[in-house]
């Protein structure tokens, strides 16, 4: 995996982490508006660094797969796979 990549692989994993430990929170405290700011910050955090992961190496989810003509999801180099 090139340097580009792994990079927003992390940013992809640290943003998905922190929307779930921020979840966990706001089950119990749904009424925290700043806990709420948090979780949509982190979340936009994490559809701008998949859109990017997306845009130059493919799907990261099957339900992300270009699917419009043919299934490509089997096909396509998956992100575990080495290489990208």
């Amino acid at each position: 995996m090139n340097d580009n990549a792994r990079t927003l692989m992390k940013q992809i994993n640290e943003a998905s982490f922190a929307m779930d430990d921020v979840v966990l929170y706001l089950d119990t405290h749904p009424d925290d508006k700043n806990a709420l700011s948090y979780f949509h910050y982190v979340k936009g955090l994490r559809e701008k660094a998949m859109r990017a992961y997306e845009a130059a190496y493919g799907p990261l989810f099957a339900e992300s797969a270009d699917s419009a003509e043919q299934w490509t999801w089997l096909t396509d180099r998956w992100p575990w796979e080495g290489e990208v």
